[in-house]
Order: C-alpha cells, then sequence, then structure tokens
C-alpha cells in the first residue's frame, strides 16, 4: 500500500475514534445524573410515598400523592387547551408554506419556542393570576399550553411536510371535500408523528418549575380543584430541596426520581414511535 493512502487511512482512523470519544463523553454527564438521582431515590420510594400526602416537619414518613395527582392534572389541561389548537397551526402551516400569514407564524412559533419559561410564568401571572386575584392549577396550565405550542404546532408541520402529495391528490379526485381530505387522509398517515411530538411536548414541560411558581404557586393538601392553587412534583422539589429539613430532603429526592422517570419513559416512547414511523414512510 503507498504511503499517502496509509496515511490517509489513519487519518481518518483518527478523528473517527475522536469522534467516538467525544460522543461517549456528551453522555457522561447524562449517566452520572440518573445514577447520583437512582442512588438518593431509591430508597425513599414506596407505596406509601406515593399515596400519602406531605407530613408536618418532625414528623417521619409522608408522601407525594398531592403533587403526583397535581402534575397530572395540569399536564392533562395544558395538553388539552394546546394539542387541538397546535395540530390545526401545523396542519395550516404545512398547507400554506409560502403565504405571508404562514411566514408571520412561523416566526411567532420560533420566538414563542426561545421564549424562558419564567417569562411565561410572568406573563401568565399578570394575564390570569392577578385579575382573578388568586393562584390556580388553571393558570399553570395555560403556561405550560403556551409553551408546548410551538413543539406541536412545528413536529405537525414536518411530519406532514413528509407525506407524499399524491395521497392528499388522490382524496380530492374521489370527490372529497378538502377539510375531509385533510383529516381523513392526511392526518391519520402522519398520525405517528403527530403524536411523537406531542408526547415530546409532555416530556418538556413535565419537570418545568419556574411558571408554576408564578401561577400554580402549590398546595400542602389534596386538591383537585383547578381553580385554586395546586401542588405539583417541580414545585414539590424545589420547595423541598430549599428547604433546611431533612425529612423534606428525603421526599425532593424520591419525587425527582418519579419526575425523571417519567420524562426518562416519555422521551423513550417518542423515540421508539419516531422510528417506527420513519421506517414506515
Amino acid at each position: 500500500m503507498k504511503p499517502h493512502i496509509k496515511y490517509r487511512l489513519g487519518k481518518s482512523k483518527f478523528f473517527k475514534a475522536i469522534v467516538i470519544l467525544l460522543s461517549t463523553l456528551c453522555t457522561v454527564p447524562l449517566f452520572l445524573i440518573l445514577f447520583y438521582i437512582l442512588r438518593e431515590g431509591i430508597t425513599r420510594i414506596n407505596w406509601h410515598f406515593l399515596v400519602n400526602l406531605p407530613k408536618p416537619v418532625g414528623e417521619a414518613g409522608g408522601g407525594i400523592a398531592n403533587a403526583l395527582v397535581g402534575s397530572l392534572l395540569i399536564v392533562f389541561f395544558a395538553a388539552l387547551m394546546a394539542i387541538p389548537v397546535g395540530v390545526m397551526g401545523g396542519i395550516y402551516l404545512s398547507e400554506n408554506k409560502k403565504s405571508r400569514l404562514a411566514n408571520l407564524t412561523r416566526l411567532a412559533v420560533d420566538v414563542l419556542q426561545g421564549t424562558p419559561s419564567i417569562v411565561v410564568g410572568i406573563v401568565i401571572y399578570f394575564w390570569i393570576v392577578k385579575p382573578l386575584s388568586t393562584f390556580s392549577a388553571l393558570s399553570g396550565s395555560v403556561a405550560l399550553a403556551i409553551m408546548m405550542l410551538p413543539i406541536v404546532v412545528r413536529s405537525t408541520e414536518e411530519t406532514l411536510k413528509l407525506l407524499p402529495a399524491s395521497l392528499k391528490e388522490a382524496g380530492l379526485a374521489l370527490g372529497l371535500p378538502y377539510q375531509r381530505v385533510i383529516l381523513r387522509i392526511v392526518l391519520p398517515c402522519g398520525f405517528s408523528g403527530v403524536i411523537s411530538g406531542i408526547i415530546l411536548a409532555v416530556a418538556r414541560i413535565a419537570g418545568e418549575t419556574a411558571p408554576l411558581l408564578f401561577t400554580a404557586f402549590g398546595n400542602p393538601f389534596f386538591s383537585t380543584n383547578i381553580f385554586k392553587p395546586m401542588q405539583s412534583l417541580p414545585l414539590l422539589i424545589f420547595n423541598y430541596a430549599t428547604s433546611p429539613y431533612d425529612e423534606w430532603h428525603d421526599l425532593a429526592w424520591g419525587a425527582a426520581l418519579i419526575l425523571l422517570l417519567w420524562v426518562l419513559l416519555l422521551n423513550i416512547i417518542t423515540k421508539i414511535t419516531t422510528r417506527r414511523w420513519k421506517i414506515q414512510f
């Protein structure tokens, strides 16, 4: 083999090794965080931890039942508000690629996606909390819905753009109305991609704390009234981790592990769904 070929092959292998090494190093912080939270939180989790309310300071035991239910309710209502608007917006952008309104909408979605979460929380505080003179889970859901919206819009748009134009043309050729072609043919074909975007958006907002500090505020008691303050996992972790009590620190580690597993599971489901959809198309 000629010397210059050996040099090029050696150089190629060297840079390939560098890329693999740097890629591996990128995963090290993630595994260190996972290991540390798992080590600190696994001993705190049991059935009583999941179904009981927090105990007063000085009493052993206690759980995070109010935060679990509160997180599920807040995220559920946020998804209920963001998903229909986001999917319809994504459909509009995919069908009107070059209109002036579509370009303005894309710009607004990009800016909204880059807006800090704490800014969203402050805005909702002045829009909803202050006029109603009360913190509430509903205002927290509105803040999280605004954060979900750009992710759902862009994922829906990009998914529908990947579908062949022949699908829509076939439906129109059969005499179907335009709206039925979109809702009965185009959207179902991209259903897996749209769902993966929705799951990713839910995972994105599940661990948000800053907006809830200004909206849901937290509640040490069990509450399902969305018009009143409500506890959630991120708020519980923030409040208990910054407290001076060891009992609350234990609860914070257990809640952190539960929240981490929830977000990790949602991201894994998103990856699997996206991969299957890409293989299908």
